[in-house]
Parts: C-alpha cells; sequence; structure tokens
C-alpha cells in the first residue's frame, strides 16, 4: 500500500517539476520579445508599445498558470475565485485612488 501512496507523489512531484519548468521556458521567451523589439527597433513605437503590453498580459496568465497554479479545476477553483475577487478589490482601489486625485487635481487647478 505504501509503494502505490510513493508512486503516486512521485508522479505529483514529476507533473510539478514539468509545470514549473515550462512556465519558466514560458516566462523566459515572454520576457525575451519585448526586450529585443524594444532594443533593436524593429518596430515603431505604438507597435513596440502593443508588443510589451501584449506579451506582459500573457506573461501573468502563464504565472497565474504555472507557478501558482490557478485554474477552474474543482481543487482549484475556490482560489481562483479568491485571487479573481482580491484582484478585482485591487484594481478598484487603486483605480477609485487614481480617478478620486485626478478630480482633487483639476479642482484645484
Amino acid at each position: 500500500m505504501s509503494h502505490a501512496h510513493s508512486s503516486h507523489e512521485a508522479g505529483d512531484f514529476a507533473a510539478s517539476i514539468k509545470s514549473y519548468v515550462v512556465g519558466f521556458v514560458l516566462s523566459v521567451v515572454l520576457t525575451a520579445i519585448p526586450f529585443l523589439s524594444v532594443m533593436t527597433h524593429q518596430f515603431d513605437h505604438a507597435t513596440t508599445i502593443w508588443v510589451v503590453v501584449i506579451t506582459a498580459i500573457v506573461q501573468i496568465v502563464v504565472h497565474l498558470k504555472y507557478f501558482l497554479h490557478l485554474d477552474f479545476s474543482k481543487e482549484g477553483r475556490i482560489n481562483t475565485f479568491s485571487f479573481l475577487f482580491t484582484a478585482l478589490i485591487i484594481v478598484m482601489v487603486v483605480g477609485l485612488s487614481v480617478w478620486i486625485i485626478y478630480a482633487a487635481n483639476e479642482l484645484m487647478m
């Protein structure tokens, strides 16, 4: 019985290592793409900005999936919803703070 249990744990460990390696490789590639587009000046300014923004968004998704293991499986659903709720609250607090500061600045001018 313990042999089957340790075999299952070894499989989980190998899957976890594979997940981290895939995430690391994707992160390096998604870091190199905008770096090279900025350093080589191959694109115009607007295209370079879009390349950086799009790769940043994809990089966030890669980190959430491969490093934080957030997904919509039955086991990970509660963690994913907790993260999304926290992110929503942070975006609202920061966004509304910027809006209030901007409005106060306009009223003082």
